[in-house]
């Protein structure tokens, strides 16, 4: 029996309170409007920036349905839609490409400006939501809301990718993959012989080790305090790493001395002030480049003396590895069924979509890389 044009009844991950577990719940969605599509979850990445919401760091409107990194089929289309049809393998993006505004316009500008991260407003493009649970509407969440075993998403927001690829895979491109990847080949250009740093080895810091990697860096040193961490860093690609915690002085001093006076790029991939402020410093001061790729806590400024940009250090920060979304996410699929780089490294744990919160106590303890829910 067809559900299109028809509000359908499944379970979704509602989050009520800040703080508190995922309530499994029952929810209706309402079909897609014109220019949205509405798409069957297959599978759903756990990332920290979901977390972020739940504790409070990323403020957005409650009750919410949250998730971002997934892939599905498509159930059905709303009117004017062209690019994608019912039964295609999509994958939802957190970043639209609209094509219209001038950061789409712009040959290196990615955000564009329909994007719901930075007011975060809950809603899709129209200023409303299709969630209902009890009886009241429940928020999106950046436009996708992937912990849900519907979602409605515009189409805008959605990539079409080969019907071959394993959507329990490739649903890391929409987010933790591709985020750390780009940021090392796209945002940072990393060359070929240099050294680089990644301060956090969780799924998107493997992701820009795999990137420095791939863009031939000589010399790749990871960075954590959690040292169960460093065997997989070295599988994907590192040369050596270190924790902080074993050294009496800064860790970017340390990093200075291992390099020879400074490392040609740095990555911050935790969002914590002071290890941007570590990853800057260790840069070398003349040509180095230091790339922002942790979601910052909400309110939080760093103060940094000017002087040290004076010299030559570059800072800079990208979201989604500086990727169009629309454009660059069915290459990525394509390029790794053609074996370009490897996925499986990433996955640590696949778990029911009703699972979800044992998902997070795995993330938030560290024993996860990455925790793949599958619906």
């Amino acid at each position: 029996m067809s559900t299109t044009g028809k509000v359908i009844k499944c379970k979704a991950a509602v989050l009520w309170e800040l703080n508190k577990p995922f309530a499994i719940e029952e929810v209706e969605v309402a079909p897609p409007k014109a220019h949205e599509v509405r798409i069957k979850i297959v599978a759903a990445g756990i990332c920290r920036s979901d977390d972020h919401v739940v504790t409070g760091n990323l403020v957005t409107s409650l009750p919410v349905i949250l998730g971002h990194e997934a892939a599905g089929i498509v159930e059905s289309i709303g009117e004017g839609v062209t690019t994608l049809k019912p039964g295609d393998k999509v994958i939802p993006l957190f970043i639209p490409q609209c094509g219209k505004c001038s950061v789409c316009k712009h040959p290196e500008g990615n955000y564009c400006v329909k994007n719901d991260l930075s007011k975060l407003q809950g809603t899709l493009q129209d200023g409303t939501r299709r969630f209902t649970c009890r009886g009241k509407p429940v928020s999106h969440f950046i436009g996708t809301s992937t912990f849900s075993q519907y979602t409605v998403v515009d189409e805008m927001s959605v990539a079409k990718i080969d019907a071959a690829s394993p959507l329990e895979k490739v649903c890391l491109i929409g987010c933790g993959f591709t985020t750390g990847y780009g940021s090392a080949v796209k945002v940072a250009k990393v060359t070929q012989g240099s050294t680089c740093v990644v301060f956090g080895l969780g799924g998107v810091g493997l992701s820009v080790i795999m990137g420095c990697k791939a863009a031939g860096a000589a010399r790749i040193i990871g960075v954590d305090i959690n040292k169960d961490k460093f065997e997989k860093a070295k599988e994907v690609g590192a040369t050596e790493c270190v924790s902080p915690q074993d050294f009496k002085e800064p860790i970017y001093k340390v990093l200075n001395e291992m390099s020879g006076g400074g490392v040609d790029f740095s990555f911050e991939v935790i969002g914590r002030l002071d290890t941007m402020m570590s990853a800057l410093l260790c840069c070398q001061e003349a040509y180095g480049v230091s790339v922002v790729v942790g979601v910052p806590p909400n309110t939080q400024n760093l103060s940094m003396n000017p002087l040290l940009l004076l010299g030559g250090r570059t800072w800079k920060g990208a979201v989604f590895g500086g990727y169009k979304s629309k454009d660059s996410v069915p290459k990525l699929v394509a390029d790794f069924m053609a074996k370009k780089f490897p996925l499986d490294m990433l996955i640590t744990h696949v778990l029911p979509f009703e699972k979800i919160n044992e998902g997070f106590d795995l993330l938030r303890s560290g024993k996860s890389i990455r925790t793949i829910l599958t619906f």
